[in-house]
């Protein structure tokens, strides 16, 4: 994976998810809030989570150089969340998604992550346009969207998605 850049600020390191992130992923993927906001993705184990980060996320990294970030605390190494630049079937541009344990929001790991998520999809990888999605009742990532300068475009459905969904873009 050392190929691969990964991102640090002030309090976190952003770095490519990998397949020792399975255990994580099977938590962040049956949290509460995931499971509300982004829907079940059968992951009923470790096995299951090594097979999606094997399949859906590590493809589009070795593609495209980006993908799916593991969020850390750097002050004890703890694993908060996700964030990440996706190329997402339904949408024209490249996607902007995060989602983080209840535990650690309010704290401002979201904002601090997605600020530099944005400042690199155009500084490192080039991206003009991103775009991002979230589901019409999930006013905290609507808010953090608004913060980082997305603006909402209009209502949409994206396949394998039977909610529709609120989009926003931002030129970089």
């Amino acid at each position: 994976m050392g190929e691969f850049r990964s991102f640090e600020t002030e309090r976190l390191l952003l770095r490519p998810m990998s397949l020792d992130d399975d255990a994580f992923i099977l938590q962040l993927y049956n949290s509460p809030k995931w499971l509300q906001f982004i829907g079940d993705h059968n992951l009923r184990n470790t096995e299951d989570a090594r097979v999606y980060i094997k399949d859906r996320m590590l493809p589009q990294l070795y593609e495209l150089g980006f993908s799916n970030y593991c969020v850390i605390r750097k002050v004890d190494n703890v694993k908060i969340g996700a964030c990440g630049l996706y190329e997402r079937k339904g949408l024209q541009e490249i996607d902007l998604g995060f989602a983080f344990l209840s535990e650690y929001e309010g704290k401002g790991y979201a904002s601090e992550a997605t600020t530099t998520l944005v400042k690199v999809a155009k500084s490192v990888f080039n991206i003009k346009t991103l775009q991002a999605i979230t589901r019409l009742d999930n006013a905290g990532s609507q808010k953090l969207l608004e913060k980082l300068g997305f603006e909402y475009i209009e209502n949409i459905k994206i396949p394998k998605d039977p909610a529709e969904l609120m989009l926003y873009q931002i030129e970089l």
